[in-house]
């Protein structure tokens, strides 16, 4: 199994990691909101000083956020790492364009009849269908509707078109995806944002599949800004 001295001598990382969080759902899933003073929340804040570091500011950023497989708390820390970005100044929009299996809608409580699909269709504009979270600074898109043809879709002209677009409009674009070796379409957002950060969670994703994951980004010649390790 992986373990931190593995994950540190194979990956130019951002050496933070999450703690167990605690059992009630809702506070499990925004603990960087319901209990901003906690250890867990202050790893957010230690993870979004060193991404700062890392990717630089002064310009508005899109960054995704993947993992190698299914089930290590991707969703939930991408969340968290959003309302710890949007504490500080300027504005935040977390995208989920993971149009096989969504998550983001339910961490936020809202509905998922119209999003980022219905945009890529042409069926909506931005302001119809991006969710204002009540958290200051924080914008959600869902994904909408899950299309027949994720792949296609993301990999679209549209969905290129997009990401430039709405850089003018928000600060920092946070991109949740599917894991990134078992869908084609993460690899083509990759080479497209500013930076990728890959989930790991303790105890559970295997060092092959962690490295296979490094090097799939890398052949997409996208920017690997560090690895996340979450012990969930």
């Amino acid at each position: 199994m992986l373990t931190k001295t593995s994950i540190y001598e194979k990956f130019s990382v951002v050496k933070s990691s999450t703690k167990k969080l605690i059992k009630k759902k809702k506070k499990r899933n925004l603990i960087c909101y319901t209990s901003p003073t906690s250890k867990i929340s202050e790893q957010f804040r230690t993870i979004r000083a060193n991404l700062r570091l890392v990717m630089g500011e002064g310009k508005s950023q899109t960054l995704l956020i993947t993992s190698s497989q299914t089930d290590e708390g991707k969703s939930t820390v991408l969340a968290n790492l959003a309302v710890s970005m949007s504490n500080q100044k300027g504005k935040v929009l977390l995208v989920d364009a993971n149009l096989r299996n969504p998550y983001i809608h339910t961490i936020f409580r809202f509905q998922n009849k119209d999003g980022l699909s219905t945009i890529l269709k042409g069926e909506a504009e931005l302001h119809q269908v991006v969710r204002y979270t009540g958290i200051s600074n924080l914008d959600i898109l869902p994904s909408g509707p899950i299309p027949t043809n994720p792949a296609e879709m993301l990999a679209s002209k549209e969905m290129e078109d997009f990401l430039k677009n709405i850089t003018s409009k928000y600060d920092m674009v946070l991109i949740d995806t599917p894991p990134v070796l078992e869908s084609a379409e993460t690899r083509v957002l990759a080479n497209l944002c500013d930076g990728v950060v890959i989930i790991i969670q303790k105890g559970k994703t295997l060092l092959d599949k962690a490295i296979d994951a490094k090097k799939v980004l890398e052949f997409a010649n996208a920017k690997l800004v560090g690895v996340i390790l979450n012990e969930k």
